[in-house]
């Protein structure tokens, strides 16, 4: 069977999420090229995919859920990302008996919008305020944990500072590489000044950023990766990080993983707005660890979900 897909054809084919509709033959080729059909191995009754309609996108979501789910992982991706990109994760997730539902964000993936896109990171609160109400007409089971990778991770923390005990997801908050301010944000806020009036966007550099040596090839062959950086995302990051670095104080302990040869966030500065921003947060650091740590290497990746397992709470199996 081929593994090609059309992206068109096949968020076109969806039905809404929560219909919970067998894979159609390009969403079984999608789960094979991104390896994310047997996850879970016999633990996971099933997994699909859906539409979402949100506020003018066409959001793909996507569901594992066990057989008998003891929480839900609500996982966020990150920016140029997709939820292709994080099987290991969702396996990770599996194994604890988590549910695992979570969407490509505007302009992502399978999803609709200008590519790389946004106007506002609002929006990107509207798409996970929909996940959530999502979660619940699904009956997916509570604790409900929040994780998200960077960009993503800015998205949970924004959900969280904002929503605080209104928030249904009540669960553990999870942060990997999470994004405040990027590297060198001076240089780029004045370069996205500069160039507004005259450029749209600029071509994407794809650069290393995991330890795993096939990553980056990977990326360079994956066709839901977009291939320019839209200035009109450059602004709508820049008016987030004044919003979000203004937000009141939160009671929540999240745990944060932090890789020290990480060059896409400037991570000393986003740690210390955590800090401060969040009540005594947990965090590993890790000196080798670059920036995407969903797709480190297998022994980045161990050391952190080691330190997730000895402190996420998991409820008691259901026998």
């Amino acid at each position: 069977m081929s593994d090609t897909f059309n992206y068109e054809h096949l968020r076109a084919s969806l039905v809404p999420l929560h219909a919970s509709d067998v894979l159609s033959p390009d969403g079984q080729a999608y789960q094979r090229f991104y390896s994310l059909g047997a996850l879970g191995g016999e633990n996971v009754v099933r997994s699909w995919l859906g539409r979402l309609d949100v506020a003018g996108y066409e959001i793909v979501g996507q569901v594992w859920r066990p057989e008998r789910p003891v929480a839900t992982l609500i996982l966020m991706h990150g920016f140029y990302d997709h939820m292709g990109l994080y099987r290991h994760v969702v396996e990770w997730a599996l194994a604890q008996h988590f549910a695992v539902i979570s969407c490509d964000l505007p302009g992502h993936g399978l999803s609709s919008g200008s590519r790389a896109s946004i106007g506002d990171f609002a929006e990107y609160q509207t798409v996970l305020q929909r996940l959530l109400v999502e979660a619940e007409a699904l009956g997916l089971p509570q604790p409900w944990h929040l994780c998200g990778q960077s960009t993503g991770g800015a998205i949970v923390v924004d959900h969280v500072l904002h929503r605080g005990a209104d928030s249904p997801a009540q669960g553990q908050v999870i942060l990997l590489s999470p994004l405040v301010r990027p590297r060198a944000w001076g240089w780029s806020k004045a370069s996205y000044y500069l160039l507004r009036p005259f450029v749209s966007g600029i071509n994407r550099r794809f650069t290393e950023n995991s330890n795993a040596p096939a990553f980056l090839p990977f990326l360079l062959a994956d066709p839901l990766q977009p291939k320019r950086l839209p200035t009109a995302w450059v602004g709508a990051l820049a008016r987030w990080i004044v919003h979000i670095e203004n937000a009141p104080r939160s009671p929540r302990t999240p745990l944060i993983v932090q890789g020290e040869s990480d060059m896409t966030v400037d991570w000393s500065h986003n740690l210390g707005v955590l800090n401060e921003k969040f009540s005594q947060p947990q965090i590993l650091m890790l000196r080798e660890a670059r920036h995407h740590l969903a797709n480190e290497v297998p022994e980045l990746r161990a050391r952190y979900f080691e330190f997730l397992n000895g402190r996420i709470q998991n409820p008691k199996l259901r026998l």
